[in-house]
């Protein structure tokens, strides 16, 4: 096994672009090991809708990047708190859903420092029934990817606000809450470090020594990474774009009345609008479901628009502030 080094690259484009690029290209009957750490970050699954997935105000208030992923499973948040890891090689036709397979060596590392994690589920690790990691799969032309979080010191509050979480995905585990369900690798080590220290534990661990083999990057192979990162995790059809058609509603009660829009979204494209509420205005509200059908769905776009026209004519004493902020 060979480990790749992204040197600590907090930009989850480039974290992204590298391990497909090993994935892809590098040799396939080696097997290959990374860390990545990132930025504040949202993630969502490959068959994913971003924008039902995520809380669209907070991420645009905290300029959050979001990205989606090659693998399948669920919306992720991460930051600087958390160290993902990601196991490349051959695909031998069985190791497809064998999560116990490539988070063995993960878990054996952690319970050397003294963390009692274990598998559970379809692809958590847990600790004292709650999650510290989640791992998610892809394969394509006889390789495979296993990749999965560490949340050692991650922002939960944060996490919580940053996501739509399903309810009924934690109901059904009897916990009230996201923030309920899972907890940090640091609140259970036996001693006290940093992040990079742990990384470079767990390191030493897997590979069982202290001098770790690591493949050096060419030119050519920066070169194509660079590529990748801009084609796909860099480019918004995919991150957002990608999404299957989804349904939206968006209603608040304004002190001039209510504003209802009922939203149909594909490829990250307004399709349709239908627009209801009490409020009083002079215009007529089709005019305004004409204007923004075929709009890319961001604020930016949105408010490019309404821009454009005079929203009190349509809205009455509502504001175009407030109609993005109940949009996004």
């Amino acid at each position: 096994m060979i480990y790749l080094d992204n040197q600590d690259n907090l930009d989850q484009t480039y974290n992204f672009a590298m391990e497909e690029y090993a994935l892809r290209y590098l040799d396939e009957n080696e097997t290959y090991f990374m860390f990545y750490r990132m930025h504040p970050t949202v993630i969502v699954g490959k068959n994913q809708n971003t924008l039902q997935e995520i809380n669209q105000a907070y991420v645009h208030e905290n300029n959050l990047p979001v990205l989606r992923r090659l693998s399948g499973g669920g919306a992720v948040y991460n930051d600087e708190g958390n160290i993902s890891f990601s196991m490349i090689t051959k695909d031998d036709g069985d190791s497809f859903q064998n999560f116990a397979r490539f988070t063995e060596p993960v878990i054996e590392a952690l319970r050397s420092l003294g963390v009692d994690a274990k598998l559970s589920g379809r692809n958590d690790i847990e600790v004292g029934g709650k999650k510290i990691s989640g791992n998610a799969q892809f394969v394509t032309k006889g390789r495979l990817y296993t990749h999965g979080t560490l949340m050692f010191d991650v922002n939960l509050e944060n996490l919580t606000k940053a996501l739509h979480v399903d309810p009924e995905k934690y109901l059904s585990k009897g916990v009230q809450s996201v923030r309920a369900r899972v907890t940090t690798i640091k609140e259970h080590l036996q001693e006290n470090m940093n992040i990079l220290q742990f990384k470079q534990l767990l390191l030493e661990s897997i590979f069982k020594t202290k001098d770790i083999p690591t493949y050096q990057f060419t030119e050519e192979d920066n070169t194509k990474i660079a590529a990748i990162q801009k084609e796909r995790y860099q480019n918004w059809d995919w991150n957002f774009g990608k999404s299957p058609k989804g349904s939206v509603i968006k209603k608040k009660r304004f002190p001039a009345g209510t504003v209802e829009f009922h939203l149909e979204i594909k490829k990250g494209y307004l399709e349709t609008i239908t627009i209801y509420g009490d409020f009083f205005a002079v215009g007529e509200i089709t005019e305004i479901q004409a204007l923004l059908e075929g709009t890319k769905y961001t604020r930016e776009a949105v408010q490019e628009k309404l821009d454009a026209i005079s929203v009190s004519h349509y809205f009455g004493k509502i504001s175009e502030a407030e109609l993005l902020d109940l949009l996004f």
